[in-house]
């Protein structure tokens, strides 16, 4: 159960309100995360810079290559609700989850992912020269910023405790929590 109370339409006003008018009409729903998100505007602003992000991301490596690396990212972080996300959107496109094939790009930011969150200061030169390889400084911004923002978004909702949105329910046993935390503790 979530750590914090999600806000309802029927209290949200101004700004809030506005919010949740926007995401009913852009995807008909809003997620239990954006629910908690809307008991601060501010702190839902900010957040909602992840899409700004992610749009960018798929411009530089490609949708299928975005969804890999916010997966890995989100797998590796331990959250849930995440992965799930990313699970259902790669089997979306006819990806099985669990048995990706990735090539040279997507592996490596695949690895990328699994380095910055288990330990940005340990993120190898060589696999930053790889991705020199086939990036640019401003697209490796771009790839870092944007696996920075979803360590946030996996922060937040492990924190906070968010609850499953419903449509995640049915997949709920297809996320497998990475245990490298437990073997370095």
């Amino acid at each position: 159960m979530a750590r914090v109370k999600f806000m309802e339409y029927e209290e949200a006003t101004g700004k809030v309100k506005e919010a949740f008018d926007y995401q009913l009409k852009k995807s008909g729903n809003v997620t239990n995360m954006k629910k908690a998100l809307l008991n601060d505007y501010a702190t839902y602003e900010a957040f909602m810079g992840w899409y700004v992000s992610f749009d960018r991301l798929v411009e530089v490596v490609g949708k299928r290559a975005a969804m890999i690396l916010a997966h890995s990212v989100s797998t590796t972080n331990g959250c849930m609700l995440c992965s799930l996300f990313f699970i259902r959107d790669l089997k979306a496109i006819g990806d099985d989850p669990k048995n990706l094939k990735l090539d040279e790009k997507e592996q490596l930011l695949s690895q990328l992912g699994m380095q910055m969150v288990k330990d940005p200061n340990g993120v190898t030169d060589e696999l930053m020269n790889n991705l020199k390889k086939h990036f640019n400084d401003s697209e490796i911004v771009t790839i870092v910023g944007f696996a920075a923002q979803m360590m946030a978004t996996n922060n937040f909702n492990a924190v906070l405790k968010i609850d499953l949105d419903e449509s995640l329910v049915p997949i709920q046993g297809e996320f497998e929590k990475e245990t490298w935390r437990a073997k370095n503790n």
